[in-house]
């Protein structure tokens, strides 16, 4: 098994099963026993025909006398991977990208024409590529959508934050791939230390242009089996996750409570930000992610660190008035992470209308766990407003006790001066997509 073959067999389980493809590729991989270059191809493939699918179909529909929607879901994927090699490769011939593409259709499609047909498309589109199909451009939703392979309802919400143009470079930045940012246990090493060690082994790594103890990592391969990882050197977070940590000022001493921690880099940030002096109660709904916690804690060395098994939204009287800082990185529709699960584009999002009050009502309970004088920080890798500035204003109108404290982030673009809210987009800053707001419970009742 090569790695196309591995590309299209992720790619129709997680279109049939609506499985997410990060975590179907790497079980497809390790099936396939691919090597570490071929392994990269897949990854490639995978992630490049999410990020342009609308705009691939788009492109085959002008080339194909049978809609897309009633072919068979691996002769959809394998026009696709063909179309994506040919468009946005330029390292991989055409030729090689259609005949594979006509090998996996006829080994795994049923219908013994389908080939032939997969052949005769891709053909159409590589004699085209000079004087592709027009992208309509009399609806911006459309455009945008089909360009940049969005569902309209997610571009109206961008284009009604942003305009136009902030809209189009946020998709645009949404296709791009984002750089692995290692954040230095400084608990163990410094950053300038750890990026030598790495740049002996190969790996580049560069110092991050704003957030210190940050280092940009390429060409790691496995990272799980770097030596510097194995030894709790450093964990991988976005920065846009570091800066919320940073935004509510965790200190040596305190208590804190991050109720929403899986897989626990805010817990670990708060930790190294504690000097390892204090506690760190990281919390997590489900009972396989308190292993994973627990696992990453005792890797970077961070004793003060205990992990539990609690739903953020079931109260715990023992818990009340006990936290100098409350962290509540809320469950959301996660639409500021799309350049690193790129199918999150594609789902129903009915269910999100739901999110709301499932965030308003953790924030309900966690809040009573905050001492008099205690920080709350609310924070979710979303760009959705209803999510974010909505909720936390809800929440203060009701809670009187609280109030905004204003944080700040030096050296970070765009973020001048002080706020007790923030949005990072990806397009700024180059983070996720992220919010970030800080309250402050009051020292006495009103």
């Amino acid at each position: 098994m090569d790695a196309r073959e591995t590309a299209l067999l992720t790619l129709n389980a997680c279109e049939r099963q609506g499985g997410w493809s990060d975590g179907a590729l790497k079980k497809q991989i390790s099936a396939a026993g691919l090597d570490s270059r071929d392994a990269a191809l897949a990854t490639q493939l995978c992630a490049g025909v999410l990020q342009n699918q609308m705009l691939l179909d788009f492109y085959l529909a002008h080339f194909s006398n049978i809609p897309l929607k009633r072919m068979e879901g691996r002769v959809v994927q394998a026009l696709r991977l063909g179309a994506y090699q040919m468009l946005f490769l330029d390292r991989i011939p055409h030729s090689a990208a259609v005949n594979r593409s006509v090998e996996l259709t006829r080994a795994y499609c049923k219908n013994p024409r389908a080939a032939g047909m997969v052949n005769g498309i891709l053909r159409s589109l590589e004699r085209s590529l000079e004087r592709l199909p027009t992208i309509p451009q009399r609806d911006p939703v459309e455009y945008l959508s089909i360009l940049y392979s969005h569902p309209a309802w997610m571009v109206r919400e961008f284009l009604l934050t942003l305009g136009n143009d902030g809209a189009a470079a946020l998709l645009r930045a949404n296709n791009a791939q984002p750089a692995t940012a290692a954040q230095v246990n400084t608990l163990k090493i410094n950053a300038r230390e750890l990026r030598l060690r790495l740049e002996e082994r190969g790996v580049r790594a560069e110092k991050h242009p704003w957030l210190t103890d940050c280092i940009l990592l390429s060409g790691t391969g496995n990272l799980e089996e770097l030596p510097e990882f194995q030894a709790g050197l450093f964990y991988i977070q976005d920065p846009a996750s570091r800066l919320a940590v940073a935004a509510a000022g965790p200190a040596a001493g305190m208590r804190v409570l991050d109720a929403c921690a899986a897989p626990g880099g805010k817990s670990f940030a708060a930790a190294i930000a504690m000097g390892g002096r204090g506690t760190v109660c990281s919390c997590d709904l489900h009972p396989h992610k308190k292993k994973l916690i627990a696992n990453g804690a005792a890797r970077l060395g961070l004793d003060c660190v205990t992990p539990m098994t609690a739903d953020a939204c079931v109260h715990r009287p023992e818990w009340e008035g006990a936290f100098d800082l409350v962290l509540v990185d809320a469950p959301c529709s996660g639409l500021g992470v799309i350049r690193k699960k790129p199918d999150i584009r594609y789902k129903d999002p009915e269910p999100l209308a739901a999110l709301p009050s499932v965030q308003r009502r953790i924030l309900e309970n966690v809040s009573s766990y905050v001492r008099p004088g205690g920080t709350l920080l609310y924070s979710t890798c979303t760009l959705l407003r209803r999510e974010n500035e909505d909720v936390v204003s809800a929440f203060l109108e009701a809670h009187p006790q609280f109030g905004p404290e204003p944080f700040q982030l030096p050296g970070v673009p765009g973020a001048e001066g002080s706020s007790w809210m923030l949005t990072l987009w990806p397009h700024i800053q180059g983070t996720d997509g992220f919010f970030i707001s800080r309250m402050k419970k009051r020292e006495e009742a009103l």
